[in-house]
């Protein structure tokens, strides 16, 4: 109840609280000293519906987790020192081990620095995150069904789904076999409530299939963010009207549009980009497939509706994680 008056919800437009009606922005953290052994920094993380009352702690996310590390130096609830620290992270929704690389700069988190993120104007200092640790994160397998491909039976007939769990589970679906081309924008998306409603049910199903939830109507209602849904194809030229520029096929290694809390998310969910790196280097995934390689090299580069986010992975012959590393920016606003 707390945080549901703090953001302002349930209301559309999030008034009378501190979010900005958008489901990227309406985001929480909690975060203190970790009783895991071994780690620096409990962090658990809530997702809070615009909707409904509902607070969603099914999961994490990649760029309020790129936040903890930094926070955490500056409110010295970890020891840090001059120069590049390594932050420890106990992610409490998903019991799950991630690694921050955080510059310290007179005692604080740096903030200034030339890194850019596609989608969010202006550069920032580099903070690294590893999430290596993060297999199999809400459902205890980095494979959820054991298979890099599942049939899944909708109500449009039978679709391939690669469901994979790493930072959090994401469901792959190939563009064409939900309609699409793959390079729309979000007016195309969002406005198009038959393909909202079902890449919901595909959603749902693989929330079923995953142990996350009884039936399409408590994955809807009682796990509304995760997993995560993806149709992807392969690289190629697309548009991005806000910056009137065109993102180039050879930018790219494939070119993703990711499902988050209903709408198309507006550039790529951290945790999204991890799975997504991840399942490339998995034989036989439908992200594997597209990228066309079955060894791909370790950066794998993902197109989203505003630019570009790279992966750094690694995954062994036995599918275990070594390397989900991506690079983020963050600073206090107040």
């Amino acid at each position: 109840a707390m945080i549901l008056q703090i953001f302002g919800s349930p209301d559309k437009r999030q008034i009378n609280g501190l979010a900005g009606a958008d489901p990227l922005t309406s985001k929480l953290a909690v975060i203190g000293p970790s009783k895991q052994p071994g780690c620096d920094v409990d962090y658990t993380f809530a997702q809070v519906s615009i909707t409904d009352a509902v607070v969603d702690w099914n999961g994490n996310c990649g760029n309020i987790s790129s936040g903890v590390a930094p926070f955490a130096i500056d409110e010295s609830i970890v020891k840090c020192h001059e120069g590049l620290n390594e932050v420890t992270i106990w992610q409490v929704n998903t019991q799950k081990v991630m690694k921050s690389y955080v510059l310290v700069e007179d005692g604080k988190a740096k903030v200034t620095g030339d890194v850019a993120i596609a989608g969010v104007p202006g550069t920032g200092a580099l903070i690294q995150m590893d999430m290596s640790g993060t297999a199999g994160a809400a459902t205890g397998k980095l494979l959820p069904t054991g298979n890099p491909v599942d049939v899944i039976e909708t109500s449009r007939g039978p679709i391939e789904a690669s469901i994979v769990d790493c930072a959090n589970p994401v469901i792959f679906v190939r563009a064409e076999s939900v309609g699409m081309k793959g390079t729309e924008d979000q007016v195309e998306i969002d406005g198009n409530k038959e393909l909202l409603k079902y890449l919901e049910e595909i959603r749902g199903i693989a929330c079923v299939k995953c142990g996350m939830a009884k039936d399409l109507a408590d994955a809807t209602k009682n796990s509304p963010a995760f997993p995560m849904v993806a149709f992807i194809t392969e690289a190629q030229d697309y548009y991005y009207p806000p910056e009137k520029k065109t993102i180039k096929k050879e930018e790219v290694d494939l070119v993703s549009r990711l499902m988050f809390m209903q709408v198309l998310h507006k550039t790529y969910a951290g945790t999204a980009t991890v799975c997504t790196g991840v399942a490339a280097k998995i034989p036989g995934t439908i992200v594997n497939q597209v990228i066309g390689k079955e060894n791909p090299e370790e950066l794998v580069r993902i197109g989203h509706p505003a630019g570009v986010i790279n992966c750094y992975s690694e995954v062994t012959p036995d599918l275990t994680v070594k390397k989900a590393a991506i690079e983020r920016t963050a600073r206090r606003l107040m």
